[in-house]
């Protein structure tokens, strides 16, 4: 696998993974953004400080990242479902790390259980839980710091 910058061909590719990943999770109903929208926040979150990032596993995008490094926060990392279970989402929590040694924070959706479990288990403390925008949905906030 590698991990390498993502550039403006890899936008749609990578809205349509955050897309599909996001319908894996079965939570569709609680919020549905739609292709057009994840395709338009692509290039507005990187406009306030996103680097982008695209896993590619045998010439095929099977990832994206998205971290704020200047706030140390991950923001998105999913994994295409037919990649899922490949130990991908754990390069990119790695690859995470060594971007932000020394402590990242994240948000979870409260209802996205399998996904918050994951965090915990690779180290992330709750932190809290809070309402987040475009989707206002109630998101659980985690912490991770270096030793």
């Amino acid at each position: 696998m590698i991990i390498r910058k993502a550039g403006p061909r890899d936008h749609d590719a990578l809205a349509r993974i955050w897309l599909e990943s996001w319908y894996s999770t079965g939570l569709k109903s609680l919020f549905d953004p739609g292709l057009s929208m994840l395709r338009a926040r692509i290039p507005e979150e990187l406009a306030q400080g996103w680097d982008l990032y695209a896993a590619e596993e045998a010439g095929e995008i099977a990832a994206m990242l998205a971290i704020h490094p200047r706030d140390f926060y991950l923001d998105q990392l999913w994994v295409a479902p037919a990649h899922q279970g490949r130990g991908i989402g754990r390069a990119l929590l790695a690859f995470t790390r060594q971007k932000l040694p020394d402590e990242i924070w994240l948000r979870c959706v409260v209802q996205n259980e399998s996904a918050w479990r994951w965090y915990e288990r690779e180290g992330f403390l709750f932190e809290g839980e809070e309402d987040v925008p475009p989707s206002h949905m109630r998101m659980k906030r985690y912490r991770w710091k270096r030793g």
